[in-house]
Parts: C-alpha cells; sequence; structure tokens
C-alpha cells in the first residue's frame, strides 16, 4: 500500500469467544467487505480470552463512511452491541508514512 491511507482499528472483547453467530457475522463481513470500493485490506487478531483486533486499511474517509453505512454492515454491528461484545473501541487514522522489511521478499540483512 502507498501512503497516505487510512487504517480503522478496532479492538474488541468477545463475551462468548465460540458464540457460532459472532462466527457467522464474522465470515459474512469477510466476504462483504471485500466488495467495497477503497478497501485495500485488513489483519485480524484474536487471543482465546475473547480479546482481538482488527485493522482495516482503506483509500480514504469516504470509504470508511460508505462502509458504515453499508446495511449487512449495520446488521452486524448491531449483533455485536446486543450480543456479542462487552466492550469494544474505534480509531481511525491516517497513514501518512509505512515501511516494510522482509527476508521473504529478497531484501539482504547487512
Amino acid at each position: 500500500m502507498k501512503a497516505p491511507y487510512f487504517a480503522v482499528i478496532f479492538t474488541s472483547s468477545l463475551i462468548d469467544s465460540n458464540d457460532p453467530n459472532y462466527h457467522q457475522f464474522s465470515k459474512l463481513m469477510d466476504n462483504e467487505v471485500q466488495k467495497t470500493p477503497g478497501f485495500l485490506g485488513k489483519e485480524s487478531y484474536r487471543e482465546d480470552s475473547g480479546k482481538g483486533v482488527t485493522i482495516s486499511y482503506w483509500e480514504s474517509q469516504k470509504a470508511i463512511e460508505h462502509w458504515k453505512k453499508n446495511t449487512q454492515h449495520l446488521l452486524a454491528q448491531r449483533y455485536g452491541k446486543d450480543h456479542a461484545y462487552s466492550s469494544y473501541e474505534l480509531k481511525i487514522c491516517k497513514v501518512e508514512r509505512a515501511y516494510k522489511y522482509s527476508t521473504l521478499e529478497g531484501n539482504q540483512k547487512k
């Protein structure tokens, strides 16, 4: 990804990390967000305790707003608030610069 772009950081704690409805909504959202104009990708991590972080990357704030208003996403948000999350926090950040290093991509250590 070439900067600048935006990152949405969503941290959450699940009430029940084995809730099948939550996992169904999560898969649906993974599929739905892929179709959203301006979506660049995501990273997601969840501990066995139910604490998790999802970072999604976007071309613009307009693209983030478009996703926020997606009908399926609104249903998932409602389920999360009413049933799945004991807490969550959302942060939107502008990425001005990004650096990357990986020996897997041919970079050499010196």
